[in-house]
């Protein structure tokens, strides 16, 4: 069995329930606001609340939750489940599973207590470090209580400049500002830091986000991009994919990415508005129904959008040597991360060390790498080896710890042997569910109770189903062969040699 709401935004299997004759429990209906007590800055909510319902129902009592992910069409239990965060070094820090004070949870039971409890856990039950980032492998949620603040405002400016003290300014620049955050273009050598801080509430300023890969776009101009990108990879047009990038960048950056000064049009940095207004964004699930003329741009009606998100924490003592690593790959193909630029470069959050069982271990900073993915999973991309060197550079010789919601599955190998309380976490899990009702195969495979996620087949390597050892793992017909990587030589990797 496994809970879902409305969709899944998770890539792995978490969501999906096992064998044939599995059993999906919708939460859909677990939509309301159950309790909003000011004095006390608690908020509880059912676990199917939307993150933008429960912002602005916080917004409205004058209340705030500080940190949440950019989407806001993600549901509490989900993004609790997969450890989904927003961006601080500050306070608590970027997880949003850190201001979580107590959950509900309906676990399996024997045939005497009517084969259901409900489990409420506090902040004075260590069980909870286990439920705040569960998988959804421990039942399922029913409600849960933030810890929330009063409402402030933030002030938020983009800073574009060079990439060249990168590695050594991330940190700095993390502990400045209490939602610093950055989108690194690696084949154009720059970054846009946002600089993003409170400021005092009675700063005039009504902004809002309204992020452009969240909104509606015209199905038609969908099809035109992802046919362009198909045209590029089979033609190996590596000069037009990094024009594509240039043109996409330049939008980004005119148009403020996304942030208006007033809800409708930017007029300059600072963007000044609440927290609730700037913290995430989602427009294209209010979109209008216009028999598909527009729709959100990954939208399965379609199939338009497919893509890999490659994404990992590496800690705040490792984050300079990969940059620079990542670097030296670029200098080596100046041209083999225009198709991550494509994909708004790759996207730098922070997020420090967390006591949840299945939470990140150490201060770090976020990785979230967008790019290419054909719908023929025997079709090697455009650079294969290069983005798959990245991929085991952070993952292996960095030991960055995969998104749970995110990654490929080689991402996945020996995963929980990096979690000092993982024993902790499936005891609860054993207590909370000894029948595994609520875990699949995947769920055992990345929890270290089952072989790993590692499937060894011919082309596996360039759908991330494993790391090739043999020629055939990668595409030896099309000029594909499993080479060590160029920068981490102990990386195996499917190179093109033409």
């Amino acid at each position: 069995m496994k809970a879902a709401t409305r969709y899944s935004h998770s890539f792995p299997k978490l969501a999906c329930p096992g064998g044939q004759d599995g059993i999906i429990i919708s939460t859909n209906k677990l939509n309301r606001v159950v309790n909003v007590d000011v004095e006390n800055r608690r908020m509880t909510v059912e676990s199917g609340v939307l993150v933008g319902d429960l912002i602005n129902e916080a917004a409205r009592n004058g209340l705030a939750l500080s940190q949440t992910p950019n989407w806001w069409g993600l549901t509490v239990a989900g993004l609790l489940a997969t450890g989904a965060h927003g961006s601080s070094l500050w306070g608590k820090g970027g997880a949003v599973h850190e201001y979580v004070v107590s959950m509900r949870i309906v676990t399996p039971a024997t045939a005497e207590e009517g084969y259901a409890k409900v489990r409420s856990l506090s902040e004075s039950d260590e069980e909870l470090d286990a439920a705040k980032v569960s998988l959804g492998v421990l039942g399922v949620v029913s409600q849960v209580t933030f810890e929330v603040e009063p409402m402030f405002k933030r002030a938020i400016t983009y800073v574009t400049k060079s990439d060249a003290d990168l590695g050594d300014e991330l940190i700095r620049f993390g502990k400045e500002h209490e939602f610093a955050d950055l989108s690194w273009y690696p084949s154009q050598k720059k970054a846009a830091f946002r600089i993003d801080d409170r400021v005092p509430f009675n700063r005039p300023g009504d902004g809002l986000s309204n992020i452009l890969a969240y909104r509606s776009a015209p199905s038609a101009q969908l099809t035109t991009i992802r046919g362009t990108e198909e045209l590029r990879e089979a033609t190996r047009d590596a000069k037009g994919k990094c024009l594509d990038a240039q043109m996409d960048i330049r939008t980004a950056e005119t148009s403020a990415y996304g942030f208006t000064n007033n809800g409708a049009n930017f007029t300059g940095y600072p963007v000044i508005g609440q927290n609730n207004r700037l913290q995430s964004s989602g427009p294209c699930l209010d979109s209008k129904e216009d028999a598909l003329l527009t729709v959100c741009p990954w939208d399965s009606r379609f199939q338009l959008a497919f893509y890999h998100d490659t994404t990992f924490t590496i800690s705040l003592s490792n984050v300079s040597s990969f940059i620079k690593d990542v670097q030296k790959l670029v200098e080596l193909e100046p041209r083999a991360l225009c198709g991550v630029d494509l994909y708004e470069g790759f996207h730098l959050r922070y997020i420090k060390a967390s006591s949840a069982y299945l939470g990140r271990t150490k201060d770090s900073v976020d990785f979230d790498i967008l790019y290419y993915r054909s719908k023929d999973p025997l079709a090697p991309r455009l650079f294969e080896d290069i983005l798959e060197e990245i991929e085991q550079i952070g993952l292996f010789k960095y030991g960055g710890l995969p998104h749970w919601g995110k990654n490929r599955n080689l991402a996945f190998n020996g995963v929980i042997k990096k979690y000092p309380n993982a024993s902790k976490f499936v005891s609860v899990k054993r207590k909370y569910d000894p029948q595994g009702l609520f875990s699949n195969e995947w769920t055992d495979q990345i929890l270290g109770l089952r072989k790993d996620a590692t499937i060894m087949r011919d082309g596996c390597a360039l759908e991330g189903l494993c790391i090739c050892s043999e020629d055939r793992h990668c595409a030896p017909t099309k000029k594909y062969y499993c080479r060590p990587g160029k920068v981490y030589k102990e990386a195996r990797v499917c190179a093109f040699e033409g």
